[in-house]
């Protein structure tokens, strides 16, 4: 199987776009992140929502989680605060590593090859070879979990 046709339509978000849409985003869609395209629409990254989640949460209280227990109900309504005015590329993991992608030709096996090396749960898929074709959509772990194991994974 190809991998134009495991491909679905996934949300994109811009380098440009407000944090802000992007959260609202990754809420409306159920989705543990998001992929960024460029100006061409070519994927560039992907914005996990627990980077979102890194922002909103302050340093002391990833440091001492105990601190979370303290804070009143004002705090956490104002948390979403630190999203105002920022933008996806001010949200992007600095140590971020590259964005797996594949052609629509490549093959379910060698689409899974590249989310065990990347340890990714999702790679974008592009028209035509390499990274810098038109992005038709993203496969995800679970699909590719259930086209490999298709009789183990599924129930009677």
């Amino acid at each position: 199987m190809k991998a134009r046709a495991l491909a679905t339509d996934y949300p994109t978000v811009s380098e440009t776009s407000g944090g802000v849409d992007a959260a609202r985003l990754l809420t409306e869609q159920d989705r543990p992140g998001l992929i960024v395209v460029d100006d061409q629409f070519h994927p560039v990254a992907v914005l996990p929502g627990s980077q979102v989640l890194r922002l909103l949460i302050p340093g002391y209280i990833r440091d001492d989680r105990t601190l979370a227990g303290v804070v009143d109900d004002d705090f956490v309504d104002h948390m979403c605060d630190a999203l105002e005015g920022k933008t996806v590329r001010e949200l992007l993991p600095k140590d971020r590593s590259v964005l797996p992608v594949v052609g629509s030709d490549e093959t379910l096996l060698e689409v899974a090859a590249l989310m065990a090396a990347e340890r990714s749960p999702i790679v974008a898929v592009v028209e035509g070879p390499g990274a810098t074709g038109a992005f038709l959509g993203a496969i995800t772990l679970p699909v590719v979990l259930r086209e490999l194991l298709p009789d183990r994974i599924t129930g009677p």
